[in-house]
C-alpha cells in the first residue's frame, strides 16, 4: 500500500500529476536502464568490442514488461543497489551465453545516473509545458488588468496605489527569467554518465572515451568531460531552479489566500460548487490550490538542501551521499508537478474584482495618497517639511475619520499653493501610478518576444 502521500490514491492528486509520477515510477526507472543496456550493447558491438549477435540479444530482451519488479525489489534490498539485479534478470533472459556481454565496462552508477538525467528530460518537457501554460494566464491577467487600480502593501499594510497588472506583470517578469534559467541550465544537466568503477574507464582500455562519446550520442545526451560519480553539482543545481521556481508559486499563492481574505476579498481562486467548503461552516469558501502550495513548495526547498548535502561525496564513489539523491529528487518534480498545475488554475482562473480594489482604497479615506500629497507639496514647501505636515493632518484624519482632502484643504498653509481641485487629483489613487502601465507594457513586449523565439 502507498505510504507516501505522493503515490497515495486518496491525497496524490492534490500533492502531484500523474504525468510525473509515471516519469519516476519503478517501471520508468527500470525501462530507462535497460535503455542504457541497449544503447551500450549496440555501441559496443558496432565498436568490434562485443559481438554483435550478443548485442542484438541483449538489445531485444531489453523491455521492462518481461521483467518480475517483485524479484528485483526483493534482490535489490539484499544488494543494496538496483543495478545487478536488473542484469540478473537480463542475462537470464538473454540465449547462448550472449547475457555474459551486458553492462561491459559499466558500473551501477553509470546506469542510475544516466538513468536519472533521462528520467529528468522527461520531467522537464512536462515543467516546459507548465512554464508555458502558467506564463500566458500571467500575461492575460497583466494585460486585462493593466489601469486596474488596487492598493499597494508594504508590511501588509496600504502603501501607495499600483495595479493589479502591475502585480502580475511582477510575476511574469520572474517566470520569464526562469525560462531563460531553464534553457541555461539543460546543457550543463542533460549530461550522461559513464565512467566505469572509478570514473577511470580502465576496463574498455583505449577504447572507453569512444564507448562513451557514441552511447551519449545513442541516448541522445550530452558527452561529459569526467566522469562525475563524485561531482554532484548537475543534479544540486536542477534542484535549486526547481526550488526557486516553486518558491515564485507559492508567492502568488500566498497573494492569493490574502488577498481572498474576507476583510479584502479582492481576488479568488475558482471556487465551483463543494470546493472549498468546511465540514463545520456552510458559508465558507477556503482557498484550495493556495493552500496545497503553500504546503509543497517549501518541502521542495527543503529537498534542495538534502541535494546540497549530496555534494560533500567521499571520494570517487560516495558511500551515502549519492543515495540521498535516490529519495530527494523524485519527491522534488513530483512536488514540483503539483505545484505548477496549481499555479496553472490560479494564473489563468483567477476571479479578480476591480470594484472591491477600488473600495478598498478608500477604506482609509484617502490616506492611501499621502505620498503623491508630500510630492505635489514639495515645490511649494519643501519635502521635509511638506512630509512632517501631511503626516499630522493623516493622524487627524484617522482620529476623526473625516476625508484626507478635506483636513488638507483647510490646512492654511496648504491652501496657500494648492486649492481644492488639485487636492483632490492628488488624493485620486489614479493619478499616483508613475510608470507602472508602461512597466507593465514592457514585460508583455518580453514575453510576446519568448513567445516568437519558442514558436
Amino acid at each position: 500500500m502507498p505510504a507516501s502521500a505522493i503515490d497515495s490514491a486518496i491525497l496524490g492528486g492534490m500533492f502531484t500529476t500523474e504525468p510525473m509520477r509515471q516519469v519516476f515510477s519503478d517501471a520508468n526507472r527500470i525501462r530507462k536502464y535497460l535503455e542504457f543496456e541497449a544503447a551500450l550493447a549496440r555501441v559496443e558491438a558496432r565498436l568490434g568490442i562485443i559481438p554483435r549477435e550478443a548485442a542484438e540479444e541483449i538489445a531485444r530482451h531489453c523491455a521492462v514488461e518481461t521483467f518480475d519488479l517483485s524479484t528485483l525489489g526483493a534482490e535489490t534490498t539484499a544488494i543494496g543497489a538496483p543495478v545487478q539485479p536488473v542484469i540478473n534478470q537480463l542475462m537470464r533472459l538473454c540465449r547462448d551465453g550472449h547475457g555474459e556481454w551486458c553492462h561491459f565496462g559499466a558500473t551501477t552508477q553509470d546506469v542510475m545516473d544516466t538513468a536519472t538525467i533521462l528520467q529528468i528530460a522527461e520531467a522537464l518537457a512536462l515543467i516546459e509545458a507548465d512554464l508555458a501554460a502558467i506564463m500566458a494566464g500571467l500575461a492575460a491577467l497583466a494585460r486585462t488588468h493593466r489601469d486596474t487600480v488596487m492598493a499597494g502593501r508594504s508590511y501588509l499594510q496600504h502603501a501607495v496605489p499600483i495595479t493589479f497588472g502591475c502585480k502580475s506583470a511582477s510575476l511574469l517578469d520572474a517566470f520569464l527569467r526562469h525560462r531563460r534559467r531553464l534553457d541555461e541550465i539543460k546543457p550543463r544537466l542533460l549530461v550522461g554518465q559513464f565512467g566505469g568503477a572509478a570514473g577511470t574507464l580502465a576496463s574498455l582500455g583505449e577504447r572507453g572515451l569512444d564507448v562513451r562519446a557514441a552511447l551519449m550520442r545513442e541516448l541522445n545526451l550530452g558527452v561529459p568531460d569526467m566522469s562525475w560519480h563524485g561531482a554532484r553539482d548537475r543534479i544540486a543545481e536542477i534542484g535549486a531552479f526547481l526550488g526557486l521556481l516553486t518558491a515564485s508559486c507559492a508567492k502568488l499563492a500566498l497573494d492569493t489566500k490574502l488577498l481572498m481574505q474576507t476583510e479584502v476579498e479582492e481576488a479568488s481562486e475558482p471556487l465551483p460548487p463543494g470546493r472549498g467548503s468546511s465540514s463545520a461552516m456552510p458559508h465558507k469558501r477556503n482557498p484550495v490550490s493556495a493552500a496545497l502550495i503553500g504546503a509543497a513548495a517549501p518541502l521542495v526547498r527543503q529537498q534542495v538542501a538534502a541535494l546540497l548535502e549530496a555534494m560533500v561525496a567521499d571520494h570517487e564513489r560516495a558511500s551515502g551521499a549519492w543515495q540521498i539523491e535516490w529519495i530527494a529528487v523524485p519527491d522534488i518534480f513530483c512536488l514540483t508537478a503539483g505545484v505548477l498545475a496549481h499555479t496553472h488554475a490560479l494564473a489563468s482562473e483567477l476571479s479578480v474584482d476591480a470594484e472591491r480594489m477600488r473600495a478598498n482604497l478608500d477604506i482609509t479615506r484617502g490616506l492611501v495618497s499621502t505620498e503623491a500629497v508630500v510630492t505635489g507639496l514639495a515645490p511649494h514647501l519643501g519635502r521635509q517639511h511638506a512630509h512632517r505636515l501631511v503626516s499630522a493632518i493623516c493622524r487627524e484624519t484617522a482620529a476623526t475619520g473625516r476625508p484626507l482632502v478635506d483636513r488638507l484643504a483647510e490646512n492654511e498653509e496648504i491652501a496657500r499653493h494648492l486649492d481644492r481641485p488639485a487636492l483632490t487629483r492628488l488624493t485620486d489613487p489614479a493619478n499616483h501610478l508613475g510608470a507602472a502601465g508602461a512597466m507593465v507594457d514592457h514585460v508583455l513586449a518580453l514575453y510576446e518576444e519568448e513567445q516568437r523565439k519558442s514558436r
